[in-house]
């Protein structure tokens, strides 16, 4: 089949298929594109992520025709990927299918098989624990319930899962009242090394006191990355209405105080109640 007949025969396929054949003639060596042909695992991980995170903005801002564009764009990073392990005789994107497959049937025995669990909490147990299983499986040399924790998360949700890990095998505070002291001691802490001085002692303890932070709103059920990204939206929304009203002013921040730019503040925060 020369090229152009390739070209014509994409008319007849739809989905997924269609997709892969567009991914398997962008990799040609000789008709492909030049930017696709040259990638490689290491060089298309940054657009990977920056696809997830253009998908995760799509749902806060609950725009579902975006989100559609965008999990099409996520999508085509599992293709790229499954093509390139193609060409390699590593994997295809039907393994990485079949694999994702066997790996939920797994973590499920209570729907696809006779086990039995009367909480969600006993189902989550069993789903860490035949994740511990599998690390064991697949290199019996991981012997921690932190092993394979990615040092490339984002530093709150790496908190968090380490955090998970470490409660699924008891190490955990009982309830949110042992997390919230910690914060305080936490808190006193960070106080004494900025009296002190000490720029290096004082990240260290600014880093236990947002680790001890992750611990509580773990403990409430709410994820820390989910609570600083509504956050950032927060300040992000009311800061552009304080430059709005400074406009109105026919002014500038830069030209006002503080206290002034406080008001205007408290005005936007008073409109939003």
């Amino acid at each position: 089949m020369d090229w152009q007949q390739k070209i014509e025969s994409l008319q007849q396929l739809k989905g997924l298929e269609k997709l892969e054949q567009i991914m398997v003639m962008l990799r040609d060596p000789k008709h492909g594109c030049p930017w696709d042909i040259k990638q490689t695992f290491a060089t298309i991980v940054p657009y990977t992520i920056e696809e997830a995170y253009e998908v995760a903005d799509a749902i806060e801002r609950e725009d579902f025709e975006d989100l559609k564009k965008e999990l099409g764009d996520l999508l085509f990073q599992v293709v790229f990927y499954g093509q390139m392990a193609k060409e390699q005789d590593r994997f295809d994107l039907e393994s990485i299918a079949e694999a994702m497959c066997d790996k939920l049937i797994s973590r499920h025995p209570h729907v696809f098989s006779d086990a039995e669990f009367d909480s969600e909490e006993k189902i989550n147990a069993n789903w860490e624990q035949t994740k511990a299983n599998e690390r064991q499986a697949n290199d019996p040399r991981q012997t921690s319930v932190l092993d394979d924790i990615p040092l490339a998360m984002p530093a709150l949700s790496r908190a968090y899962k380490m955090q998970k890990r470490a409660a699924s095998v008891g190490f955990d505070w009982p309830d949110v009242t042992g997390a919230f002291d910690k914060i305080e001691e936490e808190v006193d802490e960070v106080k004494a090394e900025i009296a002190a001085g000490d720029k290096q002692k004082l990240a260290e303890e600014l880093g236990d006191l947002y680790f001890a932070l992750t611990n509580v709103t773990r403990h409430l059920g709410i994820k820390p990355e989910d609570a600083l990204r509504a956050a950032n939206n927060k300040f992000e929304r009311r800061f552009r209405q304080v430059e709005a009203k400074a406009h109105e002013k026919q002014t500038q921040l830069q030209q006002m105080s503080l206290q002034q730019m406080d008001e205007l503040w408290d005005q936007v925060k008073r409109s939003e109640d």
